[in-house]
């Protein structure tokens, strides 16, 4: 299962990492996601959801 925030959609992005002489290539970086328990549909469910969406109160933890 790819890390994916169950609330907001939040994934990695991707881009390059450039060295000192400026050879790139590509690499990722990850979402900052943690496997909590929320209410869906009235009952409890394990999912991933992004520490933002903890922090600003989207999401209530069970």
């Amino acid at each position: 299962m790819a890390r994916k925030c169950y609330v907001t959609g939040k994934t990695g992005k991707t881009g390059n990492k450039r060295s000192h002489a400026l050879n790139q290539t590509k690499r990722k970086w990850g979402v900052n996601v943690q496997k909590v328990r929320i209410l869906v549909d009235g009952k409890p469910k394990r999912v991933y959801v992004s520490t933002r969406a903890l922090k600003s109160g989207k999401v209530q933890r069970v």
